[in-house]
């Protein structure tokens, strides 16, 4: 490959001349240069291994041969769009409805997260003719225009809020309004979306939607506490507006007990759109918005149509069904419910030994880790967050990165054939750093 020709310090100081600066790199003091990866690890140029724990995208471990043996026949074959018949597109739509509740039966094909939540956002404004858009705190929906104006964790760097979108608090029970001792905090979250969509249409507003990620990830790793989802629903619904549920991050088995992270909060509990995007081709860029039958009749209402240049191509969708046979044969969501449950344990185990740890929360292999200053007043550890990912790569070789409003969460999202070595791995590794950060303050405490 021509990258491996070019020394480390050519690319990057390439990189630094052709690409644009807002694209950043992971440790840009001393970034990593990736040649090749496999399963849950990546080579750097020296052919030093790392240990994953970053790329969700890379659902099913990097460059799995299954994967890579589907898009290179097909590729060989036939790649052309939409427009002409091809099995591909409705066999890995039938598959995919599948894993969904029944109503969800209608499936839009495209190549980001952000094109399919642009889409969401279009389905439900042409569905509802409302305008307004109720998104959670923090959230992160996309780098469109359209989702930048719902996206708190942007717009707020930015322009700022639009009169449309409305911002209800993030159902977080670490830190949130409402934590872990209140009686119902399902309930008690939901009523603060009651009580928005009161305000709103006290200005004579109406709503299109209700925006939220099926687990909160920018917003630190968050699980919705249970009843929250369906309450909300209902007070959407009530509103004339829709659902949708941005599994781009969640989807695909990552909580292990189901497929999709939505299903953890019950049964009873469906939303009206959901989109899917980053696990979907294990690295190939193919999205997904799943709908219901009434939301696609008033988009096809409209009377014009949509086409989407590469979305559903038979590459990517024979990708994305070869990316689902992998889920199934190797069992990675039983995988990811094992492992996930082990690394939460032996995280929590560690909480007892450390004060900085002020909360392990997660589902699968989502976990977060957030680290405080005080426990009592959960005061953010930020600096002492970006010096455990900074060691756990120069010590260690673990890739690791931080979320959360103050960038304090240890966050945990690895590809799905992450194992109880790897996981037993990283707790040594951070209990050891941890160890020593705690060595040092005590240090510097007696000198002072």
């Amino acid at each position: 490959m021509a990258s491996e020709l070019l020394r480390k310090e050519e690319t990057l100081a390439m990189r630094r001349r052709l690409i644009g600066q807002s694209c950043r790199l992971f440790y840009s003091d001393d970034p990593v240069k990736i040649v090749r990866a496999r399963g849950q690890y990546l080579f750097d140029e020296n052919d030093k291994r790392y240990l994953d724990c970053i790329s969700n995208v890379h659902h099913v471990g990097h460059c799995h041969p299954s994967v890579t043996k589907a898009a290179a026949e097909q590729m060989d074959l036939l790649n052309t769009n939409t427009r002409f018949l091809h099995d591909n597109l409705v066999l890995y739509a039938d598959r995919l409805s599948a894993t969904l509740p029944e109503r969800l039966s209608v499936f839009y094909f495209v190549n980001s997260g952000s094109e399919a939540n642009d889409l969401a956002l279009r389905l439900a404004q042409q569905f509802t003719q409302h305008e307004d858009v109720i998104v959670l705190d923090h959230a992160y929906h996309g780098h469109l225009v359209s989702l930048i104006d719902i996206s708190p964790y942007k717009f707020r760097k930015l322009n700022g809020q639009k009169e449309w979108v409305h911002v209800a608090p993030l159902p977080d029970t670490y830190r949130g309004m409402y934590k872990e001792d209140e009686p119902n905090p399902g309930q008690a979250y939901a009523d603060t979306v009651k009580n928005l969509i009161e305000e709103v249409h006290k200005k004579g507003r109406k709503i299109s939607a209700f925006f939220a990620e099926s687990m909160p990830s920018v917003g630190g790793q968050i699980i919705l506490p249970q009843g929250y989802s369906a309450k909300v629903a209902e007070y959407v619904h009530s509103a004339g507006g829709v659902f949708v549920a941005d599994e781009v991050q969640t989807g695909f088995g990552r909580v292990g007990s189901h497929f999709w992270a939505f299903q953890l909060q019950g049964a009873d509990f469906c939303p009206d759109i959901v989109t899917m995007g980053k696990p979907m081709g294990n690295g190939h860029p193919i999205s997904c918005v799943a709908t219901t039958a009434e939301i696609a009749r008033a988009f096809t209402g409209n009377g014009v149509e949509y086409f989407n240049t590469f979305g559903g191509n038979p590459v990517s969708c024979a990708i994305g069904l070869a990316v689902l046979d992998v889920i199934e044969k190797e069992d990675l969501r039983g995988n990811a419910q094992r492992v996930g449950a082990h690394l939460k344990h032996l995280f929590t185990k560690m909480k007892s030994q450390h004060k900085i740890i002020g909360d392990v929360r997660g589902a699968g292999l989502f976990v977060g880790v957030e680290l405080v200053e005080d426990r009592e007043l959960r005061t953010p550890a930020t600096k002492s967050a970006a010096q455990v990912v900074k060691r756990l790569k120069v010590e260690d070789r673990i890739c690791v990165s931080t979320d959360g409003p103050w960038e304090s969460v240890l966050k945990f999202k690895p590809p799905m054939c992450f194992n109880m070595e790897d996981a037993e791995l990283v707790v040594r590794c951070i209990d050891r750093i941890l160890t020593d950060m705690e060595a040092n303050i005590k240090l510097e405490k007696e000198d002072i």
